[in-house]
């Protein structure tokens, strides 16, 4: 298992509103720009950031199986 370093992390959020090359995306109440020119992004779409490029769009389902994974995995710490 490596080693956590939270400055290798990308962060969710959801793309409110599509500007060119561009979004506002919120994650959970804080709205920033982000770069969209790596991902094909519409409104609605969750997104991962990292460092202010959307790298990957990502669906409900595969956050929502993530998550009862990280649960699992602490339930067994």
């Amino acid at each position: 298992m490596s080693e956590y370093d939270p400055y290798d992390m990308a962060h969710l959020g959801k793309v409110i509103e599509v500007r060119g090359s561009g979004a506002m995306v919120d994650f959970g109440g804080i709205v920033r720009e982000v770069e969209l020119g790596l991902v094909e992004a519409k409104e609605g779409d969750l997104v991962l950031v990292h460092a202010g490029y959307a790298i990957r769009v990502v669906s409900r389902e595969e956050v929502e199986g993530n998550l009862r994974e990280i649960i699992e995995n602490l339930r067994d710490l």
